[in-house]
């Protein structure tokens, strides 16, 4: 008898070639921007490698970007902690309300914030025009860290509400009945606590940070990101810029690196098996004000003040607007993001079933490489895709089709995550009892685990299209000739000082954004009801 599981449990393990193919497919293709950048890289004979390696830039630009990092994970963290302990700890009133008003600017891309900051000053902007004020431009370090931070402190404050939902209330009382300050309870309980989520949502935004080109290129910030796009669209040097996107990924891999040594060996589950509660609110008392007025202005600085710049630019620019470029430009955005989207989930089914239903060695492999896509740069990614296509495949080159595979296959994480949670719930038992009354396996596929998969693939596809329709690098490398996205016009037209024009490309991205942002946080609420 057991010789027969055991037959069967191994028969069970043979991942049929249906799944393996398609899952090695997009396990090589994860490679193939890593491979051509490193073949690219050492067409450079000695002398010219030797000349790339010792550039003092390439140290300001390692400087430059790291100092970019800590300035904006210092001010996201500055605005996520606090509000994520008001939502989920204090009496705040209309908690639901500051949570979707705190998520909500995940639709404001971090170059549509710098457009905002930028078009708060100067002699026709906000500031200026409604209340008198001249305030100087912002650029350099602090203007790109400042729109960075806006964009991106969501992340942070999502991850960590969700830490602190999900801790056990007693640790804290005990510790507050033994005398203990609330101040002590937070850094000594809740902290380390916090840790694990805090150095997730931190390299979330790091990375992001490392690739970001939109933001830095339009604050006038030099780092990695705007030296590469500066090295390949001029054709100065495109080996050193193949070998600047390298320093970008070992830069990269380095923040990687560092979350697993930093995370590893750290529990933090309760021993015994308790009982799920929430905490007690803290009263905030004489910090009510306070604690409202945070709230008013993260809000406003986040939502509010991109929404006034880009109403008072509106305006400038209204009755120049060409509405039917404006439609045209939003088409061309949906006919990328839209078939992106479904090939991105369709291309991580089959990796989240060939890992969680058939694990082995291959899986391993072929889920690890899955993530490299996105782990990569934008950048960077575009440009070994720029070099293959010349290479290798030259009717590919500025064709849309490379474009969507490059979408696909870069967000692809971002699709799979969701997929494999949901397999993971469903299970396998349901779909081995039909598969044993003779039906196959296609078919017990899709009568029992597609009908529960739905959702969670839709909601892989929402979060794919919105990151598609606010990304920038990729398309600018990418695109076919004279196919232009709302994101390229935004960019294109602010960074020739153009701020009227860019307002309507700017409100449209956000407002495509925010509608699916919000069909996201629908969703969720609808599977946690």
């Amino acid at each position: 008898m057991s010789a027969s599981i055991s037959r069967q449990g191994a028969r069970r393990s043979r991942a049929p070639l249906v799944l393996i193919l398609p899952a090695l497919a997009v396990g090589l293709a994860a490679c193939l921007p890593v491979v051509y950048l490193i073949l690219h890289a050492l067409e450079a004979d000695p002398a010219q490698l030797a000349a790339i390696l010792i550039r003092p830039r390439n140290l300001t630009l390692l400087g430059n970007t790291l100092k970019l990092v800590v300035v904006v994970l210092g001010l996201a963290t500055l605005v996520a902690l606090p509000m994520a302990w008001l939502v989920t700890r204090s009496d705040l009133r209309h908690k639901g309300l500051v949570t979707f008003l705190m998520a909500l600017p995940l639709a404001v891309p971090g170059y549509v914030m710098a457009y905002a900051l930028l078009g708060l000053s100067g002699y026709y902007g906000f500031a200026r025009h409604w209340f008198g004020l001249s305030l100087p431009s912002l650029h350099g370090l602090w203007g790109a860290g400042l729109a960075l931070a806006l964009y991106t402190f969501p992340y942070l404050f999502l991850n960590l509400r969700t830490a602190f939902l999900g801790m056990d209330p007693a640790l804290e009382e005990t510790a507050q009945s033994l005398g203990r300050t609330r101040a002590a309870i937070f850094r000594q309980i809740l902290l380390p606590q916090l840790w694990p989520a805090l150095l997730g949502a931190w390299i979330v935004v790091g990375l992001y940070v490392i690739g970001d080109f939109g933001a830095v290129s339009l604050m006038r910030y030099d780092v990695f990101s705007s030296a590469i796009f500066t090295q390949y669209a001029g054709a100065f040097d495109r080996v050193y810029a193949a070998w600047l996107s390298l320093m970008l990924m070992a830069l990269t891999g380095a923040a990687l690196l560092a979350q697993h040594v930093l995370s590893r060996n750290r529990r933090f589950a309760r021993t015994g098996t308790g009982t799920a509660r929430r905490s007690r609110p803290v009263p905030l008392g004489r910090w009510r004000h306070a604690a409202g007025g945070f709230v008013a202005l993260v809000a406003l600085a986040s939502l509010g003040l991109p929404l006034m710049v880009l109403g008072h630019w509106m305006r400038l620019g209204l009755p120049d607007m060409n509405l039917l470029h404006l439609g045209r430009t939003a088409l061309g955005s949906l006919a990328t993001a839209v078939p992106a989207a479904v090939l991105a989930v369709a291309l991580a089914l089959p990796v989240a079933l060939l890992t969680l239903r058939h694990p082995g060695p291959l899986a391993t492999m072929i889920d690890r490489l899955a993530y490299l896509g996105y782990a990569t740069p934008g950048l960077a990614f575009a440009l070994a895709l720029v070099f293959f296509a010349l290479r290798t495949a030259p009717f590919l080159y500025q064709s849309l089709a490379l474009l969507i595979l490059a979408y696909a296959i870069h967000f692809l994480a971002l699709a799979l995550v969701p997929l494999r949670l949901a397999l993971m719930q469903i299970g396998s038992r349901q779909e081995e009892t039909a598969r044993s009354l003779g039906i196959s396996p296609a078919r017990a596929f899709a009568k029992v685990v597609w009908p529960r998969l739905r959702r969670p693939a839709v909601a892989s596809g929402l979060l794919v299209f919105i990151m598609v329709v606010k990304e920038l690098p990729i398309a600018h490398l990418l695109a076919p000739t004279g196919w232009r996205t709302l994101a390229m016009n935004v960019f294109g037209r602010t960074s020739e000082g153009m701020m009227a024009e860019a307002a309507p490309f700017a409100l449209a991205i956000i407002l495509f954004a925010a509608f699916f942002v919000c069909l996201i946080l629908k969703y969720e609420g609808a599977t946690a009801r």
